[in-house]
């Protein structure tokens, strides 16, 4: 098992908060390329700065390649390559959520349907959890982390508590990544599937409303490793979709629906507008119209806003 060890800042808040979180329960005999491949998507996805990937995959490296010395493993598999592309591709899509979601409910459906059919023994309960995360803008680990409490089935509003995460040990629950509950609506649309799982988990309050087939927590890795979740996409046509594009699919159609703006931002548990605003559609005509107003009133004519100056231009 990895243990913590000593070395200087920044290096030690990477390998506390990030490697040991993500790594700390697995055998390093057991660790592999694709074991920190994942660790590296997921920090990026949780939108840690790009020093802040580095310095916790630099020493990590430091870590196993004295593993590689002591003879425990024969390569170093924290050595990976083309992880920087994909931090380009994440602040891409930081800078521009919208392109990264889906179009319509009628492409969620059939992501959906193309997930659970290629999933072993066709688990519905993975195209559950997809159309759930699109349709309350949710990270993959608050829908894991869900219970039955949760959900009021009266008012169909969800409380937004905690979320799923590794940790050493394993899995665990703890607070949302804002740190404060919040409340999601849940529409029409997946209300009777909601109403499914609450009748299948039974009564119990701290039941889980989903998990995998065994029983277990979903993870981002465990559904696209369920799903095939890149043979899928790619099929589809969504190539670059992800499963935080779910997130981001929400937040768009909300947006496009015409949620307020400070309505959005607690649905989605944002610290910023900022970060809100970037799920806004851009009108264009209103930007042009806007420039057009500018110039009118540098030139000294009167905006289409002032009848009275404009009377006054005529006389």
């Amino acid at each position: 098992m990895i243990k913590p060890c000593k070395t200087t800042d920044p290096y030690l808040a990477g390998w506390r908060l990030r490697v040991i979180p993500s790594l700390g329960h697995i055998p390093v005999s057991m660790i592999s390329n694709g074991a920190v491949d994942r660790c590296v998507y997921g920090w990026i996805a949780d939108e840690c700065g790009r020093s802040t990937v580095k310095n916790s995959l630099a020493v990590l490296v430091r870590v196993m390649e004295q593993a590689v010395r002591d003879g425990i493993i024969a390569r170093n598999p924290a050595r990976i390559v083309g992880w920087q592309s994909a931090y380009k591709q994440a602040e891409d899509e930081l800078d521009d959520p919208r392109t990264l979601a889906l179009p319509n409910w009628a492409a969620l459906t059939a992501l959906a349907s193309a997930l659970v059919a290629r999933s072993h023994g066709n688990f519905a309960g993975w195209g559950n959890v997809v159309i759930f995360m699109a349709c309350t803008a949710a990270r993959i680990g608050e829908a894991s982390g869900v219970r039955v409490k949760d959900i009021d089935p009266v008012n169909w509003i969800w409380t937004v508590r905690r979320q799923t995460t590794p940790s050493p040990g394993g899995l665990a629950d703890k607070g949302t990544k804002g740190k404060a509950a919040r409340r999601v609506p849940l529409i029409e649309e997946v209300r009777p599937l909601i109403a499914q799982r609450l009748l299948a988990v039974g009564p119990d309050p701290g039941a889980r409303l989903f998990t995998g087939p065994r029983g277990g927590r979903i993870t981002t890795a465990v559904l696209r490793d369920a799903t095939h979740w890149d043979a899928v996409v790619s099929s589809l046509g969504h190539e670059k979709l992800r499963r935080h594009s779910l997130r981001h699919t929400g937040l768009t159609w909300m947006a496009d629906a015409g949620v307020p703006l400070h309505v959005l931002r607690l649905i989605a548990g944002h610290g910023s507008l900022l970060t809100t605003q970037r799920y806004l559609h851009p009108d264009l005509r209103a930007i042009v119209a806007a420039g057009r107003s500018l110039s009118a009133h540098l030139a000294g004519a009167p905006g289409p806003s002032d009848p009275l100056a404009a009377t006054l231009r005529v006389l």
